[in-house]
């Protein structure tokens, strides 16, 4: 098994920090990398760090520079993403890296299933849409492009220079894919979150809608919605 880290962007999750990194440490690997880069002006790199994580500290520049800063910072040769709010299934790490050791370069977590219930109706249309359009746009077999748990090889996260923030997640499976690395999604449950919401979804919605016609049709990529 390569080094495994497992990442996260973290925004006053003082709440939930510590649940989060106990369960990566209950399931990950033992000498498993936790890495956060943080924007908080509460506790939680405090928490983080008390709990043996690495903490990188930034002023807030939105979810995809500090999950990009994350990834390239990762010490690890295969990197987990998630989030810090609790609504990831840490205990299904060890599925994610059977899948990378069978031969995926990028094993992506799906919260689009009927099973799941936590996810409001209006940001699960917009992620279907989102999913649907890069299916019929790019032949990717996806059904969530919104998600926040991945693994990936380092020689993913090192294949780009990464143009996008509020889209990220969808700009690094289109580019990975169209370059030829493999990927596979499994379904995952979805929980609650602790804590309150700080992502802005009309901004990321507009972002992720850009961004798949962006690669498609040779759009400029200095949108500022990005």
């Amino acid at each position: 098994m390569r080094k495994l880290s497992v990442v996260m962007p973290t925004m006053n999750e003082e709440k939930s920090i510590a649940k989060v990194i106990n369960d990566i440490k209950k399931y990950a690997p033992v000498g498993t990398e936790i890495l956060i880069v943080d924007s908080s002006r509460d506790k939680t790199a405090e928490i983080a760090a008390q709990l043996g994580a690495r903490v990188i500290s930034q002023k807030p520049s939105g979810p995809g520079r500090a999950l990009i800063d994350a990834l390239i910072n990762a010490s690890g040769d295969v990197v987990i993403t998630t989030d810090c709010d609790d609504t990831y299934p840490m205990e299904l790490i060890p599925d994610f890296i059977k899948l990378i050791e069978q031969g995926y370069d990028i094993v992506s977590g799906n919260r689009l299933h009927r099973q799941n219930k936590a996810m409001p109706l209006t940001n699960k249309l917009g992620n279907w849409l989102f999913a649907v359009m890069t299916r019929i746009l790019y032949g990717i077999k996806t059904h969530d492009v919104t998600t926040g748990m991945r693994a990936y090889r380092r020689e993913v996260i090192d294949s780009h220079a990464w143009e996008t923030n509020y889209a990220f997640p969808v700009e690094i499976i289109i580019r990975a894919v169209k370059k030829g690395f493999t990927f596979a999604e499994v379904n995952i449950p979805y929980r609650d979150r602790i804590g309150e919401v700080t992502l802005n979804k009309w901004r990321s919605g507009k972002a992720y809608l850009y961004t798949i016609l962006m690669y498609k049709f040779n759009l400029s990529s200095k949108n500022k919605v990005l």
